[in-house]
């Protein structure tokens, strides 16, 4: 694929969403829960967070797409998180993974292990995390569980692209690294995002909205596209906000005003490079 042919896809998922407003139902962080709804809002989507099992389930159903975060467990997600994993898969739906922490607790570990045989169509994470889950899943690249440290990256977005583009293979969906540079591949294409914000580190939850961006992006588009147009308009809406904020509050606002106000030929003229696997 060339680089118009993917700026072409891209204007077309932002155009389709914001003419559409489709709903990416999220089980997610309760800790980031605020800022994913607005971040899906404001790209012209729909937020809807769910925590039942039945509810999980039957919003699996009848949204195109929805986001899965396993960031703060509660117990009942023990249940809600399978149960919405296999609806999706059944009914071939598009879903969004973040595995936050994975490697942490037997729980997380259990859920997002048993998550491999549902094959997720995009994984969101950072380089370790993406790096522990192709080990966790038993795929080339991964690394042991003992590896991992918290929700902070200790490795490099390179570090990770041999187990991104397994977990792509494996599921026949899309793996995106966010980083300094942010990488997305389906396995066979890799693409290197430019843009950003130092900020994003200094709030909470930029990573969980770009993953529900994501997903509400899946609604429109294939794994692939929607991971990429997600990463896209957060480098263009972060670097915008960086220029205008005095500060992480500031950064905020600013940065929900820019993808609000983000065109689809601006997101799609964000500078990236693409690199045949």
């Amino acid at each position: 694929m060339r680089k118009e042919e993917i700026k072409k896809e891209i204007i077309n998922a932002v155009s389709q969403v914001k003419s559409t407003r489709p709903m990416a139902p999220s089980i997610t962080n309760s800790v980031t829960i605020n800022l994913v709804a607005n971040a899906q809002i404001a790209v012209g989507g729909s937020a809807a967070m769910v925590y039942l099992p039945d509810e999980a389930e039957t919003m699996a159903k009848v949204a195109s797409a929805m986001y899965i975060n396993v960031g703060t467990l509660l117990p009942i997600y023990e249940e809600t998180l399978p149960r919405c994993a296999k609806a999706l898969f059944e009914e071939k739906k598009q879903w969004v993974v973040d595995p936050v922490a994975v490697g942490i607790g037997g729980l997380r570990n259990k859920l997002l292990y048993d998550f491999k045989k549902y094959k997720p169509s995009i994984i969101r994470g950072n380089a370790s995390e993406v790096m522990a889950l192709a080990g966790l899943w038993e795929l080339d690249g991964g690394e042991g569980e003992d590896e991992v440290r918290g929700v902070d990256s200790k490795d490099a977005v390179e570090d990770a692209k041999l187990a991104a583009i397994s977990i792509a293979k494996y599921t026949e969906g899309a793996v995106a690294i966010s980083g300094e540079v942010d990488f997305v591949t389906d396995g066979k294409l890799g693409v290197y995002s430019y843009g950003g914000s130092h900020y994003f580190e200094k709030i909470t939850g930029a990573g969980c909205a770009l993953a529900g961006v994501m997903a509400v992006y899946a609604c429109c588009a294939n794994p692939f596209i929607a991971a990429l147009t997600g990463t896209n308009i957060f480098n263009f809406a972060g670097k915008i906000a960086e220029e205008k904020c005095s500060g992480p509050g500031s950064f905020e606002v600013e940065f929900l005003d820019a993808l609000y106000n983000a065109r689809a030929e601006e997101i799609s003229s964000v500078e990236f490079e693409i690199e045949k696997l």
